[in-house]
């Protein structure tokens, strides 16, 4: 599915750090549609395309759009997600993703008075 959204031709570019790529080119990218004031809530779209990558993840909860993704985590379990899917992060987990089709998720992050231009976003 093709999202057609013309929300979507805004996100920008967010590009993952080398060393999280373990596997094809995942490309992410983003948009912040809403910020508290304190910069402890935000809330945004994510979206990163096929391939395989590392992350250390934030408390967030998320809901998946479009795209299908595997999460596996530090201890071997995982879960797969696909539109319609929710999941809540309790943040400190270690998680590999392996995106299958570009995943176009909504989000929710909150954290300890850390404004969201100094936090990594979606993952």
């Amino acid at each position: 599915m093709k999202t057609v959204h013309p929300v979507t031709g805004q996100l920008e570019p967010d590009p993952l750090d080398p060393s999280q790529i373990v596997s094809g080119n995942p490309e992410t990218s983003d948009l912040i549609l809403a910020e508290s004031e304190d910069g402890t809530e935000v809330a945004g779209l994510w979206r990163c395309t096929p391939g395989v990558s590392t992350d250390t993840e934030v408390e967030e909860s998320f809901l998946v759009i479009t795209g299908k993704a595997t999460i596996e985590f530090e201890d071997g379990s995982s879960i797969e997600v696909g539109p319609g899917d929710t999941h809540r992060f309790n943040g400190g987990e270690k998680t590999t993703w392996t995106v299958e089709e570009t995943l176009l998720k909504a989000f929710w992050l909150q954290s300890q008075a850390v404004p969201a231009s100094e936090r990594p976003l979606g993952a």
